[in-house]
């Protein structure tokens, strides 16, 4: 495993729930240069944050990337990419941009500082504090 992500959605969109239900989706509609590159840095296995924007404002579970970058299907022109993600688990306690934002360690995590980036790094000390923050450890 190489890295850790946030991916951000709106839950009326497409909400962890939904994706718990499917059992993998594509991660296509990304519109945003630096968030692209983000998409096709990531690696089979790779563990992401995922996070409601807009109502919530939380993180509220963990994925993990499926299938790495390829062409967004949904693309009518330009460069963009999709990977594939599965459900991995649900946080226990979701963890508020609020809270983000007071938690030692989260200062630099740039859900709080670039707030409209909607898909972006996370470092593993970062991802270890928000599982904590969440009352969540992961399966083995």
């Amino acid at each position: 495993m190489s890295g850790h992500l946030l991916i951000k959605s709106e839950p009326f969109k497409y909400s962890f729930e939904k994706l718990t239900k499917d059992g993998r989706t594509t991660w296509d509609g990304v519109r945003n240069f630096e968030a692209r590159n983000h998409l096709r840095s990531m690696k089979a296995g790779d563990l992401c944050l995922f996070y409601h924007s807009n109502e919530g404002k939380a993180v509220v579970g963990v994925a993990k990337v499926v299938k790495e970058a390829y062409p967004d299907p949904t693309a009518k022109e330009g460069d963009w990419s999709v990977v594939d993600v599965a459900p991995v688990a649900t946080l226990a306690v979701p963890v508020t941009l609020e809270a983000m934002r007071e938690a030692p360690g989260l200062e630099a995590i740039q859900v709080v500082t670039r707030p409209r980036l909607s898909v972006m790094a996370v470092t593993a000390k970062e991802f270890a504090t928000v599982l904590r923050m969440g009352k969540t450890k992961l399966p083995r």
